[in-house]
């Protein structure tokens, strides 16, 4: 009898939907204040998770979730560079 693999889930800060961590984005703050998307979901900081999808991430930056979640200003290259990912991962599909 094989045992599952527990799935970690995390919940997009935009939609408030639980997914894999694995279908998330996510997006860090460091203690400098210097924010990023950080694809590799390790990288040391204050994270907050949004799904890939075009609607969440516009729906993040029309709400201003990330600022309030991150407790800073989020520039735009940020949400460009998320809608980048996302456009990318429905090209490899």
């Amino acid at each position: 009898m094989a045992l599952q693999k527990k799935i970690p889930l995390r919940k997009c800060v935009a939609t408030g939907e639980m997914h894999p961590k694995k279908e998330m984005i996510r997006v860090v703050r460091t203690k400098e204040g210097e924010v990023f998307v950080d694809l590799t979901g390790k990288k040391s900081g204050r994270g907050a998770y949004v799904s890939k999808s075009e609607d969440a991430i516009a729906l993040a930056r029309k709400k201003k979730v990330l600022d309030n979640q991150l407790e800073v200003k989020v520039p735009d290259e940020i949400y460009s560079e998320l809608i980048r990912v996302v456009l990318r991962e429905q090209l490899k599909k």
